[in-house]
């Protein structure tokens, strides 16, 4: 692990690397981690951080927010050292022990056991792992047998292996990227408990404000303009209070400078004219004027939303567009079969609930391939499938290529039209999806549904990873879709934004 330079210095002008060789004792309150200067970027044209810097100190739990593509998750990868600045330095105190709960599990793992998972998280064999396992997995409330295949668990229960895979190395400091992403709301609320209660450091990336206002004292905010962390204390209904406060100040400077350049404009032209000693005067006036211009300061912009967009409905389909006449879910790892008689029309929208790991993933995946048993869905409807995974695009594959290949015309205007109304950039057109973040291929995989036309729209969890500023704007455009729709999403402040017909409960009748 990285050590702290011999020049950081502590409160009593000791420094750190001194602290820890001569005995020194280490207050709670020590940095235990800091960014000085720190640049990084994905090839000259693509920079992700600019000039960071920033201190955490030990004990503290602090968000990490920014708008989708700004770099959290880069920073997260500069602290473990996976990538490396550019420029600046990082320093981490000795012998600092630091695990993270990625977003999602990389895909080599997802044929790994449960044990085998959690003993990949230690760089040396760890015997009697068991009782390990069995300690943490009861602290993120999920019961799994050892021998389980990781890729057979829900995305619910994916997210709380994650978690409990860094908690089980007992680290110093816990980064947490997008943690609440697929938990039902018990999972959400186990969670927030735990780190109300927890005593170690931790950092967590997320775009859930609620969730985040309930444990943390302080945000970094990562601004997506300027490629800067600014620094603020309390929540983040505090860094929205202080950011509208300093761009109201900033506008009243700019506005009175902007005044006063004009008067002395005005006057400097007036002496010019006037000739002799005059034009020096004229001059050291206009000396004033370009001090003034140069205090006048750059507004803050704030993050951009998504446009408000529309996701048109296949337009000849008449009839029942599908048809569910039974599904079935896990209960206690067993399979278990219903039946129901649901018809979906056009403007039918159909919820689906149920605690993470029944089945609704599962479910919904064989809806969309039409595998499904007990389900039928018209010829010659498409379907636009959002997956909370991504794993419907192709990684490979520009925004450019993703996009226009679902268009029936494929006329690159319109594509390009439909990809700017979801931010991405004339820059992002050409890069490859595995490059994005996960918010972004999220805003990619909502701009194919537009480009798409569908008749059925299949939606797993659409707000994971998406920045909460664009969720009203997502939440309208499935309110108003004219299609049928299947949704699944556990986050109620969404649902209750759209309009739904009929909500099937996976749990019902199963207890």
């Amino acid at each position: 692990m990285r050590v702290l330079s011999s020049g950081s210095k502590t409160p009593w002008g000791v420094s750190i690397s001194e602290k820890i060789e001569y005995g020194y004792p280490m207050p709670r309150e020590e940095i235990i981690l800091r960014f000085d200067d720190v640049s990084f970027e994905y090839g000259p044209r693509h920079p992700i951080v600019k000039e960071v810097s920033f201190g955490l100190r030990r004990g503290t739990k602090i968000a990490l927010m920014g708008q989708n593509g700004a770099g959290k998750s880069t920073i997260f990868a500069l602290i473990m050292g996976a990538l490396k600045p550019e420029s600046g330095s990082i320093h981490i105190e000795r012998d600092l022990t630091i695990a993270t709960a990625r977003q999602v599990i990389v895909r080599e793992e997802m044929d790994l056991t449960v044990r085998e998972f959690f003993e990949r998280r230690f760089d040396k064999k760890i015997y009697d792992i068991d009782p390990k396992i069995d300690a943490v997995l009861e602290v993120v409330h999920l019961a799994a047998p050892k021998d389980k295949i990781i890729k057979t668990f829900s995305g619910g229960q994916q997210a709380r292996l994650l978690l409990a895979s860094a908690l089980i190395q007992d680290p110093d400091l816990l980064l947490l990227d997008e943690p609440t992403n697929n938990l039902d709301k018990a999972g959400i609320a186990h969670l927030t408990q735990f780190l109300v209660d927890y005593k170690k450091t931790c950092m967590v990336i997320s775009h859930d404000a609620t969730f985040l206002n309930a444990f943390t004292g302080g945000v970094l905010y990562l601004d997506v303009f300027t490629q800067k962390v600014e620094k603020y204390d309390g929540n983040y209904f505090n860094v929205v209070r202080d950011i509208a406060a300093r761009i109201e100040r900033e506008n009243k400077k700019n506005a009175q400078l902007a005044k006063e350049i004009q008067e002395n404009k005005e006057k400097a032209n007036f002496f010019a004219h006037k000739g002799g000693k005059m034009r020096n005067v004229a001059k050291k006036m206009r000396e004033k004027i370009e001090e003034m211009e140069e205090d006048q300061v750059d507004v803050r912009r704030e993050d951009k939303t998504i446009r408000p967009f529309v996701i048109p409905a296949q337009g000849e389909i008449v009839g029942d567009i599908a048809h569910i006449t039974g599904y079935g879910v896990m209960h206690h790892h067993k399979p278990v079969s219903r039946t129901c008689d649901i018809k979906l029309k056009k403007r039918y929208h159909l919820l689906i609930t149920g605690p993470n790991g029944i089945g609704k993933t599962t479910l919904l995946e064989s809806l969309a391939s039409g595998k499904a048993k007990g389900m039928t869905i018209a010829r010659g409807v498409r379907v636009g499938y959002y997956r909370q995974d991504f794993s419907t695009l192709n990684f490979e594959d520009t925004v450019a290529e993703s996009l226009m290949s679902v268009m029936d015309k494929k006329v690159e205007e319109t594509m390009r039209g439909a990809a700017s109304r979801f931010l991405i950039t004339p820059e992002m057109i050409g890069t490859k999806i595995g490059r994005l973040s996960e918010g972004q291929k999220g805003l990619v995989a909502f701009a194919r549904l537009v480009l798409l036309k569908p008749g059925l729209l299949i939606l797993d969890e659409p707000t994971n990873h998406i920045n909460f500023r664009h969720i009203p704007i997502i939440a309208k455009a499935l309110d108003q879709y004219d299609g049928a729709m299947i949704l699944v999403s556990h986050v109620p402040d969404f649902v209750s934004q759209i309009r739904i017909d009929e909500v099937l409960d996976l749990e019902k009748d199963v207890k």
